[in-house]
């Protein structure tokens, strides 16, 4: 193994994080000596149909266009999640554990957190997946809705709905937790949701995507600069002043969600590696090393250009020309 981390690796530079193949086969070396006997075909068949899907191959749907939210980052939470829920899993009394039906439920639930980026075909008004950004999360509930049956799993439809919302911002989480009536899938859901903020935060390039590519995506979604009460309203005024305020963000995320919400489930990774987190670690030097940057104001020290893992050959061409298309719109009133 080469000592220098690669960019489409995970976080122990050992899994190849834009491989559906290398995935679904770490998730295999996890899963089957925890739950022995346990079919694993309804993961296989999840995995080739995310392959298709993402790569635009499945009638219905455009491949994956998003810059940050690439196949790269749902295979990331995938493994990550994994991990979570095998951890988990092992330190538990019989009565608490989830079992391998829940165990297969939520990573599939993981593995299609994001599908609600990809447009259909007869959206005819949608030029990105960005676009969806607000609601991407409430068309990924449709998805599994529809999905989950065609695996076996039509029962588990409800909690996945729900426990999907874990990784994103539509449906406040007292209210999940109040629709959700056994706790194992509360414990479920919040290790999606610890899983979709701990692996790409510690993505070796976080830093580089953010101001590249999440900017891009919050502008066409709405986010960085909208209108309200007639006016530009603006959030984020450049990929540069998202990083200026991602530290705190991360910090927050720290606070309210892992820590709080989640109730500190990162720490179910720490028995698969010898009471070490290498996901937090490796946080931790991301924002460290952010700061620094911060401090010098030496942008060129984030140069890294990690390969976009989408359905096209240049989406992040395409996405600046949508960005600055709907920047123009926005401030001339349009």
């Amino acid at each position: 193994m080469t000592s220098t981390r690669r960019s489409d690796f995970d976080v122990t530079n050992s899994v190849q994080v834009s491989s559906p193949a290398a995935v679904f086969a770490a998730v295999e070396a996890l899963y089957r000596p925890t739950w022995p006997g346990l079919s694993m075909d309804p993961v296989a068949r999840a995995f080739e149909h995310f392959e298709r899907l993402f790569a635009g191959k499945v009638a219905g749907y455009h491949g994956v266009d998003t810059v940050y939210h690439d196949r790269q980052h749902t295979l990331d939470i995938t493994l990550a999640l994994a991990r979570l829920i095998v951890g988990y899993e092992r330190q538990q009394e019989e009565s608490s554990r989830l079992g391998g039906a829940r165990a297969v439920v939520g990573l599939v639930t993981g593995l299609f957190h994001d599908v609600g980026y990809l447009r259909r075909t007869d959206e005819k008004d949608s030029r990105n997946g960005a676009e969806f950004t607000r609601t991407h999360v409430s068309r990924g509930a449709r998805f599994l809705q529809e999905y989950l049956p065609v695996l076996g799993f039509r029962s588990w439809v409800p909690v996945a709905s729900d426990i999907i919302h874990f990784t994103g911002y539509e449906v406040p989480f007292a209210r999940i937790e109040e629709s959700v009536s056994d706790p194992r899938d509360i414990t479920v859901g919040h290790l999606l949701g610890t899983a979709d903020m701990i692996a790409q935060m510690a993505d070796r390039c976080y830093l580089e995507k953010c101001r590249d590519r999440l900017y891009a995506e919050f502008v066409l979604g709405g986010v960085a600069l909208h209108f309200s009460q007639g006016n530009p309203r603006v959030k984020y005024a450049s990929g540069l002043d998202l990083l200026r305020q991602t530290p705190e963000f991360v910090a927050e995320v720290r606070a309210k969600r892992l820590d709080g919400d989640f109730h500190a489930a990162y720490r179910y990774l720490e028995i698969l590696y010898g009471g070490r987190n290498p996901y937090m670690e490796a946080i931790e030097r991301n924002i460290e090393y952010l700061r620094q940057v911060l401090r010098s104001e030496s942008w060129q020290l984030l140069r890294r250009r990690p390969p976009i893992f989408a359905a096209s050959n240049d989406p992040m061409a395409t996405m600046r020309g949508l960005m600055l298309g709907h920047i123009k719109r926005v401030w001339s009133g349009s």
